[in-house]
């Protein structure tokens, strides 16, 4: 068979490559993404699913419109104005994850040979997906407080991108939040220079302490003409359940338009049953309890992975302190004639019956095989000593 062209620019994930070495037994896993499933809320879901089928069965089980299930749509502008953000339900689209919202940007904006900036780190997947429409992906380089913005801007000078990608909070996989003050900045960038800045948001409520700053969109108000320039995609993935597979996006019209096209040709719609089972669910008002529980755990988890990287692997790994999000960003130091290289690191680990995510992979060009990345929602806090104490001796 003959493949296209544009397969040539994806290279298979690392990540999906290390996944395979996670059936052994006894393996504890720093590795994954995803939230805990011990955290869903079953029972709600449950109830959302039946109401779903008992008050609108016609229309939870039938073809429905491409941007979206009404109530829905309804419920997500009201879920996106508690957090100061004011939107029409026809200012937004749904659409399959938060993971189909990039997709669909990259195929109603990119032509090959496009520049894109991106941080660096950034998410792995949102590299690769616009990479293949053939875009030249550029990184922006970050510290604990998000994107430097004034490299940023001279990036946007040099290269004049088609879009700015950001994820301003909890950053996958850097963990870092985006300051107020760089995230006014990074809107009056956008004025400036006339170009999109792309807000992925799947983390922002899950904050340990503090709400973070708020999203790049609620704080658009105070920049002038920076809405016309701001695209924000949401996702019930990492705070309810990823299997549900509802995300949305909030955009200028003319993009909603054409990314809406560009869906039909896709998928027609996002499961209206989810859909219907997601609206449902927000209206029965449970999502702050849920939240609330979700904030706990993680935060617990987290405290634990930082005092026990502080602990077993001391000055050889340098991190800052998540303050919500998922995960931990790492760097080997090469202390005391210790090992340098994460890739090898994480070869030593999985010996040791534990694994993480080398860092080289999240950077679009130029990579740091010091860094590391390690999720700690998935592990209790007794697994996570055990699993920092086996890192440790890898190390």
């Amino acid at each position: 068979m003959q493949f296209a062209d544009r397969l040539n620019n994806v290279e298979t994930s690392a990540i999906r490559e290390l996944f395979k070495l996670l059936g052994k037994p006894g393996i504890i896993s720093f590795a994954g993404g995803f939230p805990d499933s011990a955290m869903f809320d079953v029972a709600g879901i449950t109830e959302a699913a039946n109401k779903a089928l008992t008050e609108e069965p016609g229309a939870a089980l039938q073809y429905g419109a491409t941007e979206g299930y009404n109530p829905l749509r309804e419920q997500l502008a009201a879920f996106m104005g508690s957090k100061g953000v004011t939107v029409a339900p026809d200012g937004l689209i749904v659409t399959t994850g938060s993971q189909q919202a990039l997709d669909l940007i990259g195929k109603t904006m990119i032509n090959p040979g496009d520049k894109v900036i991106v941080e660096a780190p950034t998410f792995l997947a949102t590299i690769q997906c616009f990479r293949l429409y053939g875009a030249q992906v550029i990184g922006a380089p970050i510290d604990e407080h998000g994107v430097k913005v004034d490299e940023l801007e001279k990036l946007i000078a040099e290269h004049k991108p088609k879009f700015v990608y950001l994820i301003p909070t909890f950053g996958n996989p850097s963990g870092a939040t985006l300051s107020l003050e760089r995230r006014k900045k990074v809107l009056e960038l956008a004025v400036k220079y006339k170009t999109p800045v792309v807000e992925d948001d799947p983390y922002g409520d899950l904050y340990f302490g503090d709400a973070p700053p708020p999203s790049i969109l609620a704080l658009s108000s105070q920049v002038s003409g920076s809405r016309d320039w701001l695209v924000h995609c949401g996702s019930l993935s990492k705070v309810l359940s990823p299997g549900l597979r509802v995300g949305w996006m909030i955009a200028p019209p003319e993009l909603l338009a054409r990314a809406t096209m560009c869906k039909q040709f896709s998928d027609a719609h996002t499961s209206t049953f989810a859909q219907a089972t997601a609206a449902q669910y927000l209206k029965a008002g449970r999502m702050p309890a849920t939240l609330a529980h979700v904030r706990q755990v993680y935060a617990e988890r987290a405290q634990a992975m930082g005092q026990a990287l502080k602990r077993e692997l001391g000055d050889a790994i340098t991190f800052t302190q998540p303050g919500g999000g998922l995960f931990f960003w790492a760097r080997l130091t090469g202390a005391n004639g210790k090992l340098k290289d994460a890739g090898e690191f994480a070869k030593r680990a999985i010996e040791k019956g534990v694994a993480f995510v080398p860092g080289a992979p999240f950077y679009a060009g130029n990579p740091d095989t010091a860094t590391l990345r390690l999720s700690f929602a998935t592990a209790d806090v007794a697994k996570i000593e055990e699993g920092i104490a086996r890192l440790g001796q890898a190390l």
